[in-house]
């Protein structure tokens, strides 16, 4: 087989730009990569968008989502060319879940008390509601574990995710037909580790490694992050 093109997919308060040092290590190496901004407007928006992205790519394509990304990547992993799914802190939702459904059967973690909603207009509609990190605590909860003058950039930067997300049922769970690995980020502070754990057991992926790391694992742990996927990549060859 070909090797696949690796399509990165951030999550909920972050950007593509969260995965730059897994991207440069990927590149070094010669793999092919995408990074796409997700909308973070809709998991349905969002999953839409992501798969026609992965559609316009020739050949096949090995889709990596972390956080939110996780939920994305499995509806839009339904996609033909895509031969393989990585979750990198991720939720794997089950086909007719909600992100609210998964979380809500685990306790909460740090980042529950820590989230702001804050109104945005929508034409013709009633307003939406974005989600956001509280800025002061961004760098403990979210960003634990990365240089602390970073992580304050990264907190005024962030990218909120509509509260429509949380609610949307997953129309399919491509899990059921890609083979999977996952990481569980054992110190995450913004995902319950369970959560994680409970989401991969459930789909049966092939392998999962716990790292002692925070949310923003591909950014403390590149190097491991990046050695998962290439795996992937092996083992699908």
């Amino acid at each position: 087989m070909t090797s696949p093109t690796i399509v990165l997919v951030h999550g909920a308060f972050a950007d593509a730009a969260s995965f730059a040092p897994v991207t440069r290590m990927l590149l070094d190496r010669g793999f092919r990569v995408v990074v796409p901004a997700v909308p973070n407007r809709s998991l349905l928006g969002d999953s839409a968008y992501i798969r026609s992205v992965v559609e316009e790519i020739d050949g096949p394509v090995l889709l990596a989502g972390h956080s939110y990304g996780g939920a994305v990547i499995t509806v839009a992993g339904a996609a033909e060319n895509v031969v393989g799914l990585v979750y990198i802190s991720g939720y794997a939702l089950d086909e007719g879940e909600s992100l609210g459904q998964l979380q809500g059967g685990f306790p909460d973690s740090d980042l529950a008390s820590n989230l702001i909603y804050t109104p945005f207009p929508i034409e013709g509609a009633e307003p939406g509601t974005d989600v956001s990190v509280n800025v002061d605590a961004f760098p403990d909860i979210f960003a634990a574990g990365v240089d602390r003058d970073v992580a304050e950039v990264l907190a005024v930067s962030q990218r909120p995710l509509a509260a429509l997300a949380f609610g949307e049922p997953a129309p399919v769970a491509a899990w059921k037909t890609k083979p999977g690995w996952g990481i569980v980020s054992s110190a995450d502070r913004t995902i319950n580790p369970d959560v994680e754990r409970f989401g991969y057991q459930r789909a049966g992926l092939r392998r999962v490694i716990e790292i002692d790391a925070p949310h923003l694992v591909m950014r403390s742990h590149p190097a491991e992050v990046t050695a998962v996927i290439t795996d992937a990549i092996a083992e699908l060859g």
